[in-house]
């Protein structure tokens, strides 16, 4: 896939030289904008934010230094570098201390020139990154698609493809499910990943100070605002604007997200000029947004705007098949982490947690494991070191209210739960459960073929052999 194109606005009142640079910077690989004049060039920079301005100092009646002055004014932040025949040492420190990049002296060395915007553009890209990263960031890079489920799998295979595209994409999800995770997996692999991902949770920020970070605000907007600030959707410019839990926005600030959607516009708070902004917006929730815009809680307009192309991860609960590789996967940076050995876990720990309905989805068993991990004394995480935020682990009835689990799983664990309660004795689990033994002895045999936990330490009383499977057993209570 081919990256972007960096968009270039060339100003220059000299026909011929506009029209050489213009023919130099595409084959070069650039989009190139031009401007004869200076209020063409704000015309320009209104329509579509370029990433870099190259600018003849000497323009008519006034100066590049005149461009970077209004640039200043209404707070835009856009390289530019100036280019003059009448090149000095003078001129140079003059332009640095109006705001511009660098100096480049005609004749222009073509390749110089080249040399120079690509550096210019790392560098702001660079500090743009770190503008929008003041936060923590993620210690590892997270795989949304850990597991080898089906759900996991068909997930992956849709997102693939999502990242082709430049649209709206809108991540359904109950809480812990990875959202984050995935959309910053969207971002790293599609055509903006060399630009700023930029993450906001609407769920976090009270409804007062939403807009203001949002779209930013100018000084003197309100009470408080001594300084001019930059928003989040500007500092997101040609990069990707990441709206968490976006079903618990405000009204008021969905409309104005709307006319960043359909026209890449905004205003900031206290402003009367509109500013331009090109920006992926990826948007993420746990509510069902269509029934919120059903009655009225969230735009039905804004819904189908930032919902043409939909991914629904599913809940751990679905995906049981993928907790052993998500919890060896977890166990490996704790013990990095935690500058620990090897941490294991035991076969009746792993039931456990497979049978556990995880609420909280997998945040709620990077918590569990954490706190195992820390508190295990041989470096094994037994099931009396598993603590769950609920105090008995959710049975599959409590999961069929969903409608999300199958016969199958549930039948297996409920199998599972009746041989627990009898410590693992098929014969009186087969009376629990009503079933002739042989038929109980077929499903341990099902199972455990599938790989699932239901295994050797559970089963007291199954035979060596049982239709041409070899079982571990104990000795009979």
């Amino acid at each position: 896939m081919n990256p972007m194109k960096e968009r270039v606005l060339v100003v220059d009142d000299d026909a011929l030289m506009l029209d050489a640079l213009d023919a130099g910077l595409r084959a070069h690989g650039f989009e190139v904008i031009k401007a004869n004049s200076l209020s063409n060039s704000y015309l320009a920079i209104l329509k579509s934010p370029p990433n870099i301005i190259l600018a003849d100092y000497h323009l008519d009646d006034c100066s590049a230094f005149d461009l970077l002055a209004w640039l200043r004014a209404r707070d835009i932040s856009i390289p530019l570098i100036v280019i003059t025949a009448q090149g000095s040492i003078d001129l140079a420190i003059e332009a640095v201390k109006h705001g511009a990049e660098s100096l480049i002296p005609k004749p222009v060395d073509l390749g110089y020139l080249i040399r120079e915007l690509h550096h210019t553009l790392d560098r702001f890209r660079d500090m743009r990154k770190d503008l929008a990263h003041k936060l923590e960031r993620a210690r590892y890079e997270r795989n949304p698609f850990l597991g080898e489920s089906t759900a996991i799998q068909e997930l992956e295979r849709t997102s693939r493809r999502v990242t082709k595209a430049n649209s709206c994409v809108l991540i359904q999800g109950e809480t812990g499910t990875g959202k984050g995770v995935l959309a910053r997996w969207l971002h790293n692999m599609g055509p903006r990943s060399n630009q700023a991902f930029v993450n906001l949770n609407c769920a976090g920020i009270s409804r007062d100070l939403l807009e203001s970070e949002l779209f930013g605000h100018q000084k003197g907007a309100f009470t408080g605002a001594i300084c001019n600030k930059i928003g989040f959707v500007e500092a997101a410019n040609h990069g990707t604007l990441f709206l968490d839990e976006i079903g618990d926005m405000d009204l008021q600030a969905q409309a104005k997200i709307l006319k960043v959607v359909e026209e890449k516009q905004f205003y900031r708070l206290g402003e009367v000029h509109e500013r331009k902004v090109d920006v992926q917006i990826m948007a993420a929730t746990h509510h069902d947004l269509k029934k919120l815009a059903e009655n009225g809680s969230f735009r039905s307009d804004l819904y189908f705007r930032i919902s043409p192309l939909r991914l629904r991860i599913p809940p751990l609960r679905e995906r049981i098949a993928d907790i052993a590789v998500i919890t060896d996967k977890l166990l490996e940076q704790f013990s990095w982490d935690m500058k620990r050995g090897k941490i294991r876990i035991s076969d009746n720990a792993r039931l456990e947690l497979e049978r556990y309905s995880w609420p909280g989805n997998i945040r709620e068993l990077r918590n569990v494991l954490e706190r195992a991990t820390l508190l295990c004394d041989d470096g094994v995480i037994h099931k009396t070191g598993l603590e769950f935020d609920i105090c008995e682990p959710q049975r599959i009835a409590t999961d069929v209210v969903g409608g999300h689990v199958t016969l199958k799983e549930m039948e297996r664990r409920y199998i599972m739960q009746a041989l627990e309660s009898v410590n693992g004795s098929v014969v009186q689990a087969a009376k629990h459960l009503g079933i002739p033994r042989s038929s109980l002895y077929a499903k341990i045999h099902e199972y455990t073929n599938l790989g699932t936990a239901c295994c050797s330490e559970m089963l007291v009383d199954v035979p060596a052999t049982q239709s041409g499977a070899r079982f571990a057993h104990r000795n009979s209570q």
